[in-house]
Order: structure tokens, then sequence, then C-alpha cells
């Protein structure tokens, strides 16, 4: 009788053990209560909405008129009104009003708020409407286009502000909130997950984005990115689409960048980033192997300009940065937003890979110019020479002028046929500048080096096009 008892008494205490653990293990996977952390924050954020002036020209339009129609029929205004008649005022630009929505939130409760620079470009009036509908002219302080990040001041006092977090502990996986005003719907909550960190888009080098499924639209930029504890930890920009609406990738400026964007404007006006002057390409796994790297990394110097801190420093073309200061840089796209955040006229240490071996370069970091002057290039004549399908020429002036290229230095591809070079990728009008390390200036170079490639393996072949340099991985037959 007691046995049975313990039995049953044991029984019931593992039943329970297992209901608890089943509500505690439910509860900590069900889905964050998001309603406190909108009610706290939606009052910090903004709707922004701009008016731009803009006029177009009335020298092409024509007389409409209907031929045999009475003068005074209805039908003749409408025409003069819509399409203008030939002469007179018809040809006068017409001026019309154009506007664009966007958000922004609260940085200081007197009045300073932070939004996208494409909210509020070329805006002849920017309007900030808060959460208790208020409304007030801003000014722009100072917008920054590389960043994508915007100042904005209005006359106001005691508003709520957002809490400023960081990104350094945001993870992939977690959990994030975003509250912005979607085509015009003001304080429109929405919640996803953070895809990946550390982005780099098409033309923005400089800002490493985070990466969510958060449905963002129009009318959501230059919005918070929340963590679940209500912190700031990014701000909404740009989205993927081809439909021009939200498609399950959205992307957002860390904070740390922006808010130092935000100080750099708000002191002194404009923003300097550090800056190196190369242009870099990811190290493929058939370059790793044509430069003897047991694994793609690093970031491939394709390009060095001249008098640059890179070239005061002797980097040079083929080198792989594999390090900047204590940073790993991984691939490419790291390296960029890392210098951009160095201070100038700092020194910097790069770890170099150069012909198989590590070495330190220091370099002494300058100012990224307003408007980077990239080089272009141009193209040889003389005697046609056939190598592993590719035929090659010397360069003259007067090619290098035709194609457009700003260098005559190396040897011109003049025809690409079935073959090695084909697969590699090269192309008619390519400017061939460097074979697996050396440096090829004329048609003697190029045959020395091609009659000495190693069959069977992999060579690194560095063209010069319009678009600039690239490095482009060979793979020599095997005898």
């Amino acid at each position: 009788m007691n046995t049975m008892l313990s039995r049953s008494r044991l029984a019931f205490l593992t039943v329970s053990l297992l209901l608890f653990w089943l509500s505690a293990n439910t509860q900590a996977r069900s889905l964050p209560d998001f309603v406190d952390l909108a009610k706290k924050n939606s009052p910090s954020v903004v709707n922004i909405s701009t008016k731009q002036r803009k006029s177009v020209s009335n020298r092409f339009r024509h007389d409409f008129r209907i031929p045999d129609l009475p003068e005074d029929s209805p039908l003749n205004e409408f025409f003069e009104r819509f399409f203008g008649q030939e002469g007179g005022q018809g040809d006068a630009p017409r001026e019309y009003d154009t506007q664009s929505l966007g958000s922004g939130f609260v940085i200081s409760s007197d009045g300073y708020i932070l939004t996208n620079t494409h909210v509020v470009e070329d805006a002849d009036e920017v309007i900030v409407r808060l959460s208790d509908r208020r409304e007030f002219v801003a000014q722009t302080v100072g917008k920054d286009k590389r960043s994508d990040v915007a100042l904005l001041k209005i006359e106001a006092s005691e508003l709520p502000v957002v809490k400023i977090g960081s990104t350094k502990e945001l993870a992939v996986g977690e959990w994030v909130l975003a509250i912005g005003s979607p085509f015009g719907f003001d304080h429109s909550v929405t919640a996803g997950i953070v895809s990946a960190k550390g982005r780099n888009l098409p033309n923005e080098n400089y800002v490493p984005f985070i990466q969510t499924d958060v449905a963002i639209n129009p009318g959501n930029s230059g919005g918070p990115l929340f963590n679940l504890d209500g912190e700031v930890v990014g701000v909404n920009s740009q989205i993927f689409s081809r439909t021009g609406g939200y498609m399950g990738l959205s992307f957002a400026i860390p904070i740390e960048m922006a808010m130092n964007v935000v100080d750099q404007l708000r002191t002194k006006g404009r923003v300097t980033r550090g800056w190196l002057g190369v242009l870099i390409q990811d190290v493929t796994r058939e370059l790793a192997d044509a430069f003897g790297m047991r694994h793609p990394k690093g970031a491939l110097v394709a390009r060095v300009l001249p008098g640059s801190p890179a070239s005061k420093s002797g980097l040079q073309v083929g080198d792989v940065i594999l390090k900047y200061n204590d940073e790993v840089i991984s691939n490419s796209s790291m390296l960029p937003p890392i210098v951009g955040a160095s201070r100038v006229d700092r020194p910097a240490t790069l770890t170099v890979l150069r012909k198989g071996k590590e070495i330190s370069v220091s370099v002494d970091i300058g100012e990224l110019p307003a408007e980077e002057a990239l080089a272009e290039a141009e193209m040889p004549d003389q005697s046609s020479e056939d190598y592993l399908g590719l035929v090659v020429s010397e360069m003259t002036e007067e090619k290098q002028k035709a194609l457009g290229l700003d260098s005559a230095e190396g040897v011109l591809v003049e025809e690409v046929n079935p073959g090695p070079a084909e697969v590699a990728g090269l192309k008619q009008g390519d400017l061939i500048q460097m074979i697996g390390q050396e440096p090829i200036r004329n048609l003697a170079d190029f045959r020395d080096q091609m009659e000495s490639l190693p069959a069977g393996e992999t060579v690194a072949v560095l063209v010069l096009r319009r678009s600039g340099q690239i490095f482009l991985a060979m793979r020599i037959p095997a005898s």
C-alpha cells in the first residue's frame, strides 16, 4: 500500500515538473510583447513632409485646337489650359510644387531631429509634425550624402527623446521594431528580426548597414529601429525591391555611425572621413589560388590613387590587406567603413600579404575628398601576338584616347578567342597591366611573363577598363 502511494506521489511530481518545464519553455519561445515598447517610444517619432518648387519648360508644347471648332467652345479653354498654345505665354516655364514624405526621431528635448538626407534633399520647406499633431517648419542644420544622415532643428522644448543604444551587442536573429510613416500613415509599428550586419550596398561604401526583414515602405525612411530594450540601434534608410514596396529586405544605418555624423554636423557643419586612396576588390577562390593563399580573405588592392596616403606609404597594386590596425579584414566591404571612421592624420598599421609574405605598412590616414576624382584609362598599337586565346598589341596614345583610358602602360587586348582568357573574363579593349604580380609595360614584358607561367596553375591578371582596374583569375592549361 505504502509502495503504491509512493509511486503515485512520484508520478504526480514527475508530471507536475514536466508541465512546469513545458510552460516555461513555451513562454520563453513566445513572441515578445511590443505594446509597451511602441507606447513608450511613439511620441519621440515624427512625420516629415517637404515641399519643393520646380519648373518645366513649355517649349515643346503645341497647338492642340480642333479644326473648325467654334471660338466660344469650352473645349478651347481646356486645350489652352493643359496643352498651351504656340507663342505668347505658352512658351514660358511652368512652375509646380512637389511633395515627399518621411520619418524622423527626436534626439534632444530642445528640438534636434535625426532623419535621412534623401528625405529632405533639395527641399524648399521641411515640415515636422509631432505625435501631438503640432507642426513646425524645420531648419536643416546639415546633411551628409555618403551616410544619408541629416540633422533638423525645430523651435520647441521639453520634447520626448529616444534612448540611443549600440549595435555592438546586436545579434543576428534578434527582434527589432520600427516606427514610422509609410505612405503617410503616421506612427505605424512593424517588427522583425536582424537578418545580417555589416552589409554593403552599391555606391554605399562607407555604411555597414543592418539588414532586417522589418516591413519598411516609402515614408519609413529616417525613422528609428529599436531593440527590445527600447533603444535606437539604427536609422531605417533603404529597401531592396523590384516593385517599389516591401520585399523582406530592409536596411538601417547603425546608430553609432548616424550619431557620429550628427555630432560633426552640429559642431562644424560638415563631415570628415578617413581616406586611404585605393580601389579594392574581394579575393575569390581562384584569385586566392593565384596569390598562394590557403583561403580567400582580405581586400585586394586593384589600384593605388596617385598622391594618396596609400601611394605615399608604399602600398602596391596586388597587395592583399589582411588587417587594419588590429581589425581583421575578412572581405573588401569591411575596409571602407573602418577607414572612413578613422581619425584624419593619424597613423594606421596595415598587415599586407605581398608576394606570399606578410608585411606591415604604416600609413598616415588622409581626409576623404569631397568629390573623389577616380581615374579612368586608355590603350595600345604595333604588332599583335596570340597567347591562350588572347590577341594583344602595344598601346599608343591614339588608342588610349579612343578607348577613354587614363594609362598607356600595358598591352591592349585586341581580340579574345575561346580559351582560358575568355573563361577568365578578359574582354576586347582591356589593358593588361600585371600578370602574376609582375608589371606588364609592353609586349616584351607580356611575352616573357606568359612563356614563364607554370602549367596547370591559376594566375592573377590585372586589367584596366573604363570602369576601373580589376583582377581576374586565369587558369593556365596543363601541358
